[in-house]
């Protein structure tokens, strides 16, 4: 039996850096997608004039086939084409998309999310597993409240009670998108990379800070050369 040999360092550069991000609506998600290296952006949504004095490509969906469509042509023909990161924005949107189709299909509503859930959680891991390129999913905030502590936390949300939840755990960096203001009360928009009492976000790469500047490109480049902590 031949075994498959390479090492840690030349797979993870080879597959890529795989970015969650979340964030309430205004945050810049969608400009974000904008600073990553030679991004194409998979949009179902109709909010791309953050993006008005950029000339980046976008492919526009509107049905769960044109996703997997540009999930096709992006595995096939993306690298010939230098892309080098692909951003599904946001994975909210196709989620209530692929809702509301199930719905007509299915009379019985559990059915209706457990198909819409079992759909999109394949099609993150598909996205996320595509070798070679860096891959940023965006997502609608939440805000729950813990019934015991009484504290509010923000987190990554899809229609339906399994896919939000189960969308930090398929990513090694997990971004939170917000404003924090600073001693002058000007705000500015940071990402977290860390958890904190009221956020969920993490950095398995332990290259970043707890809040970082919103240039993907940058934070990429600060992953891939960061070495091992010891």
């Amino acid at each position: 039996m031949a075994l498959n040999w390479s090492t840690t360092d030349k797979e993870a550069v080879g597959h890529g850096v795989k970015i969650l991000v979340y964030g309430r609506a205004g945050m810049g998600k969608t400009r974000l997608c904008g600073t990553a290296p030679s991004p194409v952006i998979i949009s179902a949504e109709a909010g791309l004039l953050s993006l008005r004095h950029k000339s980046i490509p976008v492919i526009t969906v509107s049905t769960m086939q044109d996703v997997w469509d540009a999930f096709t042509w992006c595995q096939t023909k993306g690298k010939a084409a230098g892309i080098q990161t692909i951003c599904l924005d946001s994975i909210s949107e196709i989620g209530e998309k692929v809702l509301a189709v199930q719905k007509k299909k299915k009379p019985d509503p559990r059915q209706a999310y457990g198909d819409m859930a079992t759909e999109m959680i394949d099609l993150v891991k598909s996205f996320r597993d595509l070798p070679g390129f860096h891959v940023v999913i965006t997502a609608k905030e939440a805000t729950k409240t813990d019934p015991v502590t009484n504290v509010s936390r923000a987190e990554p949300t899809a229609p339906g009670q399994q896919v939000g939840p189960a969308l930090p755990y398929l990513f090694d960096e997990v971004f939170h998108a917000h404003k924090i203001a600073d001693n002058l009360n000007k705000e500015h928009y940071v990402l977290r990379t860390r958890a904190s009492f009221n956020a969920d976000a993490k950095d398995r790469s332990d290259a970043l800070d707890e809040l970082e500047y919103p240039d993907l490109g940058a934070i990429i480049a600060k992953i891939l050369a960061a070495p091992a902590k010891q």
